[in-house]
């Protein structure tokens, strides 16, 4: 079978750029958005984030099944830092969902120690069933989910390289501050004792693959602060999320705008297109350099009309400094 091209150039960006920008039909999401002035409290901003988690748990509910999700097997190919790493790499999967994106690095490297996390419980229990059904005994061992939203809360320390003589009391209460003035604990059942030793060392990788796109703009920049946080210098963050003018982009009716450039769907989960000029200010401005940064334009065909249809994404490789 002939292996599907999904990091391509089907069509021109450019070119699809200038036929929604010519189109009356689609000038709304051009449109300026004029931002609420009244100020956000951290309290509504906690507020927010638990009613986007609930969303999400409402989301991964309904799709219970997985068939909703396909595994993202190129990642592999786009990534392959994730397989030609050194032993006992360490991976934190930002957003796991349902499993989608930790299943094939599981897969595609039997030495590669995977920590997944998401805001919703419901994903993590997805994401759980989808590991432990596979039926591979080291992944289970190597497989170490958690709840977490990053875009209002810390990571757990133990996750950072932190001095071990800070972390030892912390690390053998197995709970931690967050960073942001709240307590947490971060280890969940599935994380033994004997895996909570302090000073882990921080992660070599961090995947956010469709996740930045789910929060609110505002929260964005912070929210990769912590992904640089826990990283090891000279590690890696992979990207890949909605590029500008997706189809999914254009679908999107002009009563659900509520920024420029994000959308909330009338179940509540969110969703910001990228351009690639946005994703370099984040990323850069949180102390990354760019390794790549480009649109990846694929066309796909629905089966069920026959209709192609332009998707949109951008792929992106950022490298904390060593």
């Amino acid at each position: 079978m002939r292996k599907a091209e999904y990091f391509s150039k089907d069509f021109d960006w450019d070119e699809l750029r200038v036929q929604v920008e010519n189109d009356p039909s689609f000038s709304y999401h051009l449109l300026p958005f004029q931002p609420n002035p009244i100020s956000i409290s951290l309290a509504d901003e906690v507020h927010y984030a638990a009613a986007g988690s609930h969303a999400w748990n409402a989301f991964h509910h309904r799709h219970a099944s997985g068939k909703f999700f396909k595994e993202r097997r190129y990642l592999l190919e786009e990534f392959p830092e994730l397989v030609n790493c050194k032993e006992n790499s360490k991976v934190l999967e930002v957003g796991c969902g349902n499993g989608s994106t930790v299943l094939p690095i599981l897969r595609g490297n039997e030495n590669i120690i995977v920590y997944a996390c998401d805001c919703s419980n419901e994903a993590l229990e997805r994401v759980k069933e989808t590991v432990y059904a596979s039926n591979k005994v080291s992944f289970e061992h190597r497989f170490h989910p958690f709840c977490c939203d990053f875009s209002v809360t810390a990571f757990p320390t133990w996750l950072a390289c932190n001095p071990c003589e800070e972390n030892i009391a912390q690390t053998q209460q197995l709970c931690f501050s967050d960073g942001r003035g709240k307590s947490q604990k971060n280890l969940n059942d599935s994380y033994s004792l004997s895996e909570s030793r302090c000073c882990i060392g921080g992660v070599d990788f961090v995947t956010l693959i469709f996740t930045l796109s789910a929060l609110p703009l505002h929260r964005m920049p912070e929210s990769i602060k912590e992904c640089f946080s826990v990283l090891k210098p000279g590690g890696l963050l992979f990207f890949r999320d909605y590029g500008l003018y997706d189809m999914s982009m254009l679908r999107f009716e002009m009563d659900k705008r509520v920024g420029f450039r994000e959308y909330m769907r009338s179940d509540g989960t969110r969703s910001y297109f990228f351009c690639l000029d946005t994703v370099r200010n984040l990323f850069v401005g949180a102390g990354f350099t760019e390794l790549e940064l480009e649109y990846c334009c694929v066309k796909s065909v629905n089966r069920r009309n026959g209709k192609s249809m332009r998707r949109v994404w951008i792929h992106g490789k950022f490298q904390k400094p060593v």
